[in-house]
């Protein structure tokens, strides 16, 4: 598809269109229901965008009259140039879903960006094998193993504040584990390899264990009151509840302090974490700055 064959298209046919790529790019599928959904339009119309999005871009998607669905074609070449956070935005919260443009702001403003950004493709894959339930191969690149081959079964994606991560079952480790989506080489969907029970979310023990923890200003901070207004505290402290496969990330983010005597200083650090035993049995505390297990305090002393 050309830049001039889009020109020549409304605007609303060009949001429909970068729709449909947007669905069977990252979910793998998309049917007409989904188009009179989001639209509102009528049956015929979403039939006619389905056939114009074929005929406009061949070879990117297939009709598979088994599942009465639009699939990704063996041959996809993505039409829209769509930015990272746009389809981070969208698969995380259900939004953002139109043609990419360069919109005016209504005010000025800046946000700084992040260093780095998940390959398209490769966060394709992995998100179709999300919707898919199906396993995943891929060649991943870590500090400790170096290249490994791996087959994992992936569920979530993680935002840990720096990076874009897969909570999956590794089937090398026999672990679930974070797998970060830029260390992700060549990933291959397994469509035709079952899913066992013992490595579906619902046994992912971090996964589905939920922590609370009561933040207060850090004692260190000569006024607690500012703090309580920047976090939006409720009578001094703020509550959150967590995943514990998330816990760490966020108070890393958040710089919190989670050391049981709010021994560490600096300026960045202006919530204490009041009760550190809430963290206990959660495997990424060890990110928590100043966290130190039970376990570890008992062996200091």
């Amino acid at each position: 598809m050309s830049n001039e064959q889009l020109a020549d298209l409304t605007q609303p046919q060009r949001d429909r269109l970068a729709f449909v790529e947007l669905r069977v790019r990252f979910i793998g599928e998309i049917r007409r229901q989904d188009l009179v959904m989001r639209f509102g339009i009528q049956s015929a119309a979403a039939s006619r965008d389905l056939a114009l999005y074929k005929e406009l871009a061949p070879g990117n998607i297939d009709y598979d009259p088994k599942g009465k669905s639009y699939v990704l074609g063996p041959d996809f070449r993505p039409v829209f140039d769509f930015p990272p956070e746009r389809v981070l935005s969208w698969l995380t919260q259900g939004f953002g879903d139109g043609e990419p443009m360069r919109l005016k702001a209504w005010v000025a403003s800046e946000s700084p960006s992040r260093l780095t950004h998940p390959d398209l493709d490769v966060l394709a894959s992995v998100t179709r094998a999300i919707h898919q339930e199906c396993p995943l191969g891929i060649e991943y690149h870590s500090i400790s193993s170096g290249r490994t081959e791996r087959e994992i079964v992936p569920f979530a994606l993680i935002d840990n504040g720096l990076r874009w991560h897969v909570r999956a079952f590794d089937r090398k480790s026999q672990e679930f584990r974070d797998f970060v989506i830029t260390r992700i080489k060549r990933p291959v969907l397994m469509r035709d390899a079952d899913v066992q029970p013992h490595e579906r979310s619902d046994q992912d023990i971090q996964w589905t264990r939920i922590v609370e923890l009561e933040m207060v200003p850090h004692p260190d901070q000569p006024r607690p009151e500012i703090t309580e207004m920047d976090y939006g505290m409720v009578r001094g402290s703020l509550r959150m509840k967590l995943r514990a496969a998330t816990a760490g990330y966020i108070l890393r983010q958040w710089s919190v302090d989670c050391s049981p005597d709010h021994s560490l200083r600096g300026y960045e650090f202006r919530l204490w974490l009041k009760d550190h035993l809430a963290l206990y049995g959660v495997k990424n505390a060890v990110l928590a700055p100043g966290y130190r297990s039970p376990d570890q305090n008992k062996g200091e002393q």
